[in-house]
């Protein structure tokens, strides 16, 4: 099962930086991401740049969020 995310911090370029419960920290690039329907509303930077955690799980508003399984298994370990 993956830990929650306990912790997000938005990078530059899409990108954003994910701790979770058991420690591991991780790099996702979203940029891959924006063009799928669900997330295109990202692109806009101000948007991009609220993510936070609610219940363990990286979201920017009641629409979109990203799952702990996805930002954990393709992330990039840090």
């Amino acid at each position: 099962m993956t830990p929650d995310v306990t912790h997000v911090k938005v990078l530059e370029g899409y990108c954003i930086e994910a701790r979770f419960a058991d420690g591991e920290v991780r790099r996702f690039d979203m940029r891959s991401y924006l063009d799928y329907p669900a997330f295109s509303p990202l692109k806009d930077s101000n948007l991009f740049k609220r993510a936070h955690v609610e219940y363990g799980v990286v979201s920017w508003n009641d629409e979109i969020d990203l799952s702990p399984d996805t930002l954990y298994l393709r992330g990039e370990p840090v």
